[in-house]
Order: C-alpha cells, then sequence, then structure tokens
C-alpha cells in the first residue's frame, strides 16, 4: 500500500464529532496517525439542525486531528444516519442484445442505473443500492457474475434511501468546513466494517450500534447485508430520562449514568445511595442506585425490544434466515453496565460487545479500541478502500503551498479518476459502490456550488 495513501473518517453523531486520520501498515493493520474529538453541537437525533454550530464543531475536530497527526485534511469520508433513514428490498433485471457476449461492467451499471429510476417518496433519495445476489437465465445464488454468459441477468438489491435535504445539509456542513466529500457511508455498515468478523456475517449475525441520538441495525447473512434500518432512541434519551426522574442537571444525569449506571436493577442493593451536589449551595441531593438502574432499565428495554422488532421484521425466526453469531453491541450505548445480559434476556440471542481493536496496529492507543469510536475506524477503513490521499503532511504543505486554497471541485473528480485507472482489478461490487458514490458525491457537489 502507498505511503502517501492517508484516509480520514468524519463520525457526525449527536453526542459527538470524530475525526480520525489512519493508514494501513505493512501488516495490513489501520494504523491511526491522529484524532479529534469534540462536542456535537447542532444534530439532533442524527440529523443536522444547526448548520453554523455543527461546522465549527467539525472545525474544531479537524484542527485537533491536525495537529494530532502533523498532516493537513483535505477531503473526508461521511457517515449517514438518523431517523429519516429507511431501507427497501427490490428485485430487477435486464435482458441482454446479446447473450453470446460475456457479462461485464457495463451490464452491472445498466442493472444498477434501473434501480435508481424507483420511484421514492417525495424528498427522498437513494443513498446505498447493495446487490444481493445475482441470477444469470433464472441460475440463481451468482455472488460474481462478470465473464459469465447469458441473456438475462436480474439481482435482488438492498436500497437504503433518506431524505434529500439533511444529506444535502450534511454536505454543506462538510463544505463549509473546508473539505471535500470524498464518501458517504451509511453508519451501521461503517461499523459493521470495523467490529464483524467475515465468518460473523457469513454464520448470520446483527449488528447493533448504540449511540447517543440513534440506534443503528445492520443485520447480515451468507456474508451479504440484508437488513437496515435506524431508530430514534439513543443514549441521550437515557440521560433525559434521569434527569427528569431524579431532578437533577443534565451534567450530573450524564455522569450518573456512565459512573454508576447498569441496565439490571437486582444487580443495586437499596441501601446503595449516591449524594449529587446541590445547585448554587443548596442541600445535596441522595439518589438510590437501584431507582437509578429501574428508569435506565425501563429506556433500554424500549430500545432493544425495537430493535428486536425489526430483526423478526427481517425474518430471523425462519430456520434459513436465522442468525446463528447473534447479536454484537457497539458504539457509547454498549458500555453500560449489564446490557450484554439484558439484550441476551429479552431476544434469547448470543451477544458480545464489539470492539475495533482486530483491525488496528498493535500499537495503538487503547482509548481507540472502545466501541465509542467503531464508526470512525470504519469510516477511515472505507476511505482505504476508495484509495483516496485525504491529507498530505504539514511539512509538504509549507513547502509546496504556503497559502491554503480549497480545491477546484473539477480538479479534485479528475485526479480521482485518474488514480481510478491505476487501481487493480476489482469485485462487482466495490465496483458498483465505487461508479454509484462517484456519481452521488458529483451529484451533492453540483447541488452545494449551485446553491453558492
Amino acid at each position: 500500500m502507498n505511503k502517501d495513501n492517508i484516509a480520514v473518517g468524519l463520525d457526525i453523531g449527536t453526542t459527538k464529532i470524530v475525526v480520525m486520520i489512519g493508514k494501513k501498515n505493512e501488516y495490513g493493520k489501520l494504523e491511526i496517525l491522529g484524532v479529534g474529538k469534540s462536542k456535537s453541537l447542532g444534530v439532533h437525533r442524527g440529523v443536522v439542525n444547526n448548520i453554523t454550530q455543527t461546522i465549527q464543531s467539525i472545525q474544531q475536530a479537524i484542527l485537533e486531528a491536525e495537529s494530532d497527526s502533523g498532516y493537513k485534511i483535505n477531503d473526508v469520508v461521511v457517515g449517514i444516519a438518523g431517523q429519516h433513514i429507511r431501507s427497501i428490498q427490490h428485485s430487477d433485471y435486464i435482458s441482454r442484445p446479446n447473450a453470446e457476449e460475456v457479462i461485464n461492467d457495463v451490464d452491472i451499471d445498466a442493472l444498477i442505473g434501473q434501480v435508481h429510476k424507483l420511484a421514492m417518496l417525495p424528498g427522498e433519495e437513494i443513498i446505498h443500492v447493495l446487490p444481493q445476489e445475482f441470477k444469470v437465465d433464472g441460475q440463481g445464488e451468482i455472488k460474481e457474475p462478470i465473464g459469465m454468459y447469458g441473456g438475462r441477468l436480474e439481482s435482488s438489491f438492498h436500497v437504503v434511501v433518506g431524505q434529500a435535504a439533511s444529506i444535502r445539509n450534511l454536505g454543506r456542513c462538510v463544505k463549509s468546513a473546508g473539505l471535500e466529500l470524498s464518501g458517504l457511508t451509511l453508519e451501521p455498515l461503517a461499523s459493521a466494517d470495523a467490529v464483524l468478523s467475515q465468518e460473523e456475517k457469513e454464520a448470520g449475525v446483527a449488528l447493533i450500534d448504540i449511540g447517543g441520538g440513534t440506534t443503528d441495525l445492520a443485520i447480515f447473512k451468507d456474508g451479504i447485508i440484508r437488513h437496515t434500518a435506524v431508530i430514534p432512541f439513543g443514549g441521550n434519551v437515557i440521560t433525559e430520562d434521569i434527569k427528569e426522574g431524579c431532578s437533577i442537571i443534565e451534567k450530573q444525569a450524564e455522569l450518573l449514568k456512565v459512573r454508576f449506571g447498569s441496565a439490571w436493577p437486582g444487580e443495586n442493593k437499596d441501601n446503595e445511595i449516591v449524594s449529587i451536589p446541590g445547585l448554587r449551595g443548596r442541600e445535596p441531593k441522595e439518589i438510590s442506585l437501584k431507582n437509578l438502574s429501574k428508569i435506565i432499565h425501563a429506556r433500554v428495554v424500549e430500545i432493544i425490544e425495537q430493535v428486536y422488532a425489526e430483526i423478526k421484521l427481517y425474518g430471523h425466526e425462519d430456520p434459513k434466515r436465522k442468525l446463528i453469531a447473534g447479536i454484537v453491541l457497539t458504539g457509547g450505548g454498549s458500555q453500560l453496565q449489564h446490557i450484554k445480559q439484558l439484550v441476551e434476556y429479552i431476544t434469547g440471542m448470543d451477544t458480545r460487545i464489539g470492539y475495533p481493536n482486530e483491525h488496528l496496529a498493535g500499537n495503538s492507543d487503547e482509548e481507540l479500541s472502545s466501541p465509542l469510536y467503531a464508526t470512525a475506524v470504519g469510516l477511515v477503513m472505507n476511505s482505504i478502500r476508495n484509495n483516496t490521499k485525504s491529507a498530505t503532511p504539514l511539512v509538504e504543505m509549507k513547502k509546496e503551498e504556503p497559502v491554503f486554497e480549497p480545491k477546484n471541485v473539477a480538479e479534485t473528480i479528475e485526479e480521482q479518476e485518474e488514480e481510478k485507472e491505476v487501481e487493480k482489478i476489482e469485485t462487482t461490487e466495490s465496483k458498483i459502490k465505487k461508479s454509484f458514490f462517484d456519481k452521488y458525491i458529483e451529484k451533492i457537489k453540483e447541488f452545494l456550488d449551485n446553491a453558492e
């Protein structure tokens, strides 16, 4: 891997914004060069609701990551989530004019193009088109149709759809923070890259990413993504419940949740009490840990039941669709005490906590292997796959370009095209993702340029 291939992921969450700069080392592991983190202001349940505050938070995280790594960031792969995301299953086919010729990229592109013509609800846009399995002349279960002969090519697709306005607002924030957008990825897919093994994806697994504003779900079976969903509740709702139930301020509620919170009320004895300092000289407040865990338990049960309803919707109870590897929990919310046991109790499925350390280089900071950073690690991995050169050393910048000038969109696209020509042969899936993303990112860039 070229040492200049520096990848950058930007995770715009509801509670925090993380910018991560990384590259692949000689062992194929991810070496993190720098991390920037800032409190997320202006994002509610995964959706931008204050452009100015979001831009400031992104810039703060960018500055921190740049000073931490010694690299100047040019473009980023951004994760997208939010309650407006939904997914649909769709099958489509094309009839090829000449069955005597082998199936190639053009045929795959034509099939994908047809899926993009699907009628969406007003204001919605397709974010991802993920092929499940192909059929050639009725012969099914084909994962790689390129090079085969056939007259009729069909495929089933998992189509992820989101609100166009929310996607463009995200694009506007990134561009206004002085960056280019090199890719958009659904956050549960990025988290899945970071914490799931290929064996788990083959056996069947449900990834539950419990963030601050949303809980994201991604279901894999036979190595293919089968179902995605975004539930508009996360850790912040639990904090809100503690704040209301105990009549304390948000900061104290968050601290209580992180330090003493448990999802299993039976674990706390009745006489366990925490004293909270009163406001402005008022008397301190005494809070029973048993009551605290009851408040947390009620909300966590609600979140897990909603996720379990989505798993049932996918058809987990059908023997052919059974998720043998069970559930993997990740995200900040997965660090809540006894949440693993509660998920196992409600769903009856094997559960583990997912850490992104499997893909990280051995000398990585221990903090980075926390489930908190799963999405950011996945976004960097995604950026590496796209072969982007997202950052340049600050020393070089000083030599070559004393004044920072934002890159021309046309130049950026031209450079990306040149890089693509030198790339090695890829699978159908990665080609589909790339060709679609290039078009999609161009579309967003075009929209943002016209809006200026």
